[in-house]
């Protein structure tokens, strides 16, 4: 193989690596712009409610034709308009032969990295964005330390909820609240730990959540993403989907556990505290319960409205805590 591409293609050394840089340039912004756009519209737009091979399919026939694109551009257009005149003087050293050995190597390195790209997307999807390089390192093989926030979200009045809209109509309600959800989760650096039912569990470092309070924020745009989609809601399901959700922030113990389906656990007061404050949004009928400890943070007084609920003791749990009730942002 390498003496056959060896005999069609000659190169000689470029006198300017000014044009190469050039074009390397323009394929590279072209190819990801192509890419990225495509892949960002299709997956909010079309991929949702697909099927994952037609999905994996549909996505290797875009970028395949971008690939195909792009070759067509070098040969017909970049090749005769920049290279050809700029560093080899009119004088071409390719021949047909040479243009197709030179497509299977763009096909090959197409091919590994889409599978880089495509192994480093599916890890990112299961664990979370951030994780893949810790897990290859082992950072969780032996459990470790970590401060962390965690946020339980659960469907307000969900059983009354599956009750008129039956199970089929009512999962259909679920999944399409939690791909809302979804949608706002990077904007404000939360992590999804695990789906439960008609519940979500999210988690934040403790700076990625304080800063700004986005672990706070995220909550009213999940509502604002609902909102945004009231239309399609209420033609569906005749209903907008609402949450309440309970914050705590705290140390845990993370660890890598199973063996036939691994995933990353957390254990510690954080995830227990954190539910039983989301449990008590039906008792004083809030939707946005929190712990004390957020209150400290010097942009929380000027960003939201906030009510103290007292010292409350929490079942399980020996200390009691001072819980907050955030009624809403303030506008400014």
């Amino acid at each position: 193989m390498y003496s056959t591409v060896n005999e069609n293609i000659r190169l000689p050394l470029p006198p300017k690596t000014e044009p190469n840089i050039i074009v390397a340039i323009i394929l590279g912004v072209i190819y990801g712009a192509i890419l990225g756009t495509t892949e960002y519209y299709l997956e909010k737009q079309f991929f949702r409610k697909r099927s994952l091979g037609i999905t994996f399919l549909l996505k290797t026939l875009v970028s395949l034709v971008t690939l195909i694109a792009l070759f067509s551009l070098i040969r017909f257009v970049l090749f005769d308009k920049v290279i050809l005149p700029t560093v080899l003087k009119g004088q071409s050293p390719l021949n047909e032969q040479s243009w197709k050995y030179m497509f299977l190597l763009f096909l090959v390195y197409y091919l590994l990295m889409t599978l880089v790209i495509t192994f480093i997307t599916l890890v990112n999807k299961k664990y979370g964005p951030g994780v893949l390089l810790p897990l290859l390192m082992g950072k969780y093989r032996q459990h470790r330390e970590e401060e962390r926030i965690f946020m339980f979200m659960d469907l307000k009045s969900s059983t009354t909820i599956a009750e008129e809209l039956g199970h089929l109509r009512y999962s259909g309600f679920i999944r399409d609240s939690f791909m809302d959800i979804n949608q706002v989760v990077t904007s404000y650096n939360a992590e999804i730990y695990q789906y439960v039912g008609d519940e979500m569990v999210l988690s934040w470092r403790i700076a990625e959540g304080k800063d700004n309070l986005a672990c706070i924020r995220f909550y009213f745009a999940c509502n604002n993403q609902f909102q945004q989609r009231a239309d399609y809601y209420n033609h569906h399901y005749a209903k907008v989907p609402f949450f309440k959700a309970g914050l705590h922030m705290c140390k845990i113990t993370a660890v890598e556990i199973g063996e036939i389906k691994r995933d990353i656990a957390y254990h510690g007061d954080p995830i227990s505290t954190a539910a039983r404050i989301q449990s008590l949004c039906n008792s004083y009928d809030k939707s946005l319960l929190l712990s004390k400890p957020f209150t400290e943070h010097e942009a929380f007084q000027h960003s939201f409205h906030s009510v103290s609920l007292g010292i409350i003791s929490l079942k399980g749990r020996q200390q009691p805590v001072e819980l907050i009730s955030v009624e809403g942002m303030i506008k400014g």
